[in-house]
């Protein structure tokens, strides 16, 4: 096991490394941030594919997830998840490409047009860029924000919609390492993170690749979309897989193969 990055506020966050194999050239180091209420190991396909093209893998739990410290979904200052990617990030000792899913690629995202981060490349998975949220969703949210900010409460996920792969949603349900506890205070992260990302796209230069699931449940993809088209010419590349689900790199066959195939060319001619 690895020993633990600590967080600049102290508590220590899970790492898990997966290095080039032994005679293959090395690339350069990327960095994998995983989402909501659930962990790093998840994501153990994904480093090996992008170990196969030369590129030492890292990845780590979030602080309120999986292996790491911090009161499960909960945030205790607005910028504490960006300072934690920055924290592993610089760890790395040079500039990393940065793949993030879900609530890991708008921090990804965040991170990177606010300058908490200069990644090499930069990969946003079904990035929660922007939320809708119907009235009633609303109401709770303000009720929340006002009376318990920082009570963990259920994130209601349609976690039967995260991929067309059975055997992947009853992992995910029966893995003791996910959890489904958000607090109102990280959800005002979440929508003003994702706000802000959008704001500021079009000051950014770092090559950014898009894996997006048009059929997504989770999340308003408008906003990738909104986000991708507010780059710089020449920035972005957006791959819009209109069947897929959520967890676009977890789907059934032969569409998980062929969005990491998406992705390992994309980052390959960019190495």
């Amino acid at each position: 096991m690895m020993p633990p990055v600590q967080a600049p506020d102290g508590i220590e966050l899970h790492v898990r490394r997966w290095p080039v194999p032994d005679g293959a050239e090395r690339r350069g180091p990327a960095l994998i941030v995983h989402g909501l209420g659930e962990h790093i190991d998840r994501y153990d396909h994904v480093a090996r594919a992008l170990t196969a093209i030369g590129l030492d893998v890292t990845g780590y739990d979030q602080r309120g997830h999986g292996r790491s410290e911090g009161v499960r979904g909960a945030l205790p200052s607005p910028d504490a998840l960006l300072d934690d990617l920055r924290a592993v990030h610089d760890s790395l000792g040079e500039p990393a490409v940065l793949l993030g899913h879900s609530l890991g690629g708008l921090i990804a995202a965040r991170a990177v047009t606010g300058g908490w981060v200069a990644p090499r490349a930069l990969v946003l998975s079904s990035p929660v860029l922007a939320v809708e949220l119907s009235p009633p969703q609303r109401a709770l949210a303000v009720v929340g924000r006002r009376l318990a900010p920082d009570r963990p409460m259920p994130n209601r996920l349609p976690v039967d919609k995260l991929s067309h792969d059975p055997a992947v949603v009853a992992a995910y349900k029966a893995d003791p390492l996910v959890h489904d506890r958000i607090t109102s205070r990280l959800f005002d992260f979440l929508v003003a993170a994702g706000v802000a990302a959008r704001a500021d796209a079009a000051r950014l230069r770092t090559p950014t690749l898009g894996l997006v699931a048009g059929a997504d449940a989770f999340l308003d993809a408008r906003g990738t979309r909104a986000f991708f088209a507010a780059l710089p010419e020449g920035v972005g590349t957006l791959h819009w897989y209109d069947e897929l689900w959520h967890e676009v790199l977890n789907e059934r066959e032969p569409d998980r193969t062929r969005v990491l195939d998406d992705l390992t060319s994309w980052v390959r001619a960019r190495l």
